[in-house]
């Protein structure tokens, strides 16, 4: 039973990682370019307007869950060293609490914060898009490839639990 619930909770992981890769890949190569063709008024708009929709059930459901499910399949590698794609299991866990969330809240979060606060069509918001733009966005480039490794990691930790597996 314990070792179905594991596996169900590493499929979860993989899943979910890859799930927020796909996001931060949107935001890498399409999302992010798009709002800096506008004008520094327009982009900050939608990137304000796009920070209140992320905070939604939904997103957050995946995002802090497979935060969670990471911390707790990481914590139980130390009961499971030795085992076949543990190191892999732990490798992807740790890449996306370093790499996701901790970028995440580090880096990401204070930028979306401080453009907030600031008024669309004002000198200092036009100011701090041009660095908003670029920061931000080489920070979401570093969550994408990190959610992106894990699940790849975890993957490969759950071909090694896999019923078929030696």
């Amino acid at each position: 039973m314990i070792d179905r619930l594991h596996f169900i909770l590493m499929l979860i992981s993989s899943l979910g990682c890859g799930l927020i890769a796909g996001v931060f890949f949107a935001f890498s190569t399409f999302v992010m370019n798009a709002l800096a063709r506008l004008t520094p008024a327009q982009g900050i708009a939608a990137m304000q307007s796009i920070n209140v929709a992320v905070i939604n059930p939904v997103f957050l459901a995946v995002f802090i869950g497979t935060t969670a499910a990471c911390f707790l399949l990481a914590i139980s590698t130390l009961f499971r060293w030795g085992k076949p794609g543990v190191v892999y299991l732990l490798a992807g866990c740790l890449l996306y609490l370093a790499g996701t969330f901790l970028v995440t809240m580090i880096f990401n979060v204070p930028r979306n914060d401080a453009l907030a606060v600031v008024d669309p069509l004002s000198a200092d918001g036009a100011k701090l898009w041009a660095g908003y733009v670029t920061s931000w966005t080489s920070w979401n480039h570093v969550r994408m490839a990190a959610a992106l490794a894990a699940a790849g990691l975890i993957t490969i930790a759950l071909c090694h639990k896999s019923p078929g597996s030696s």
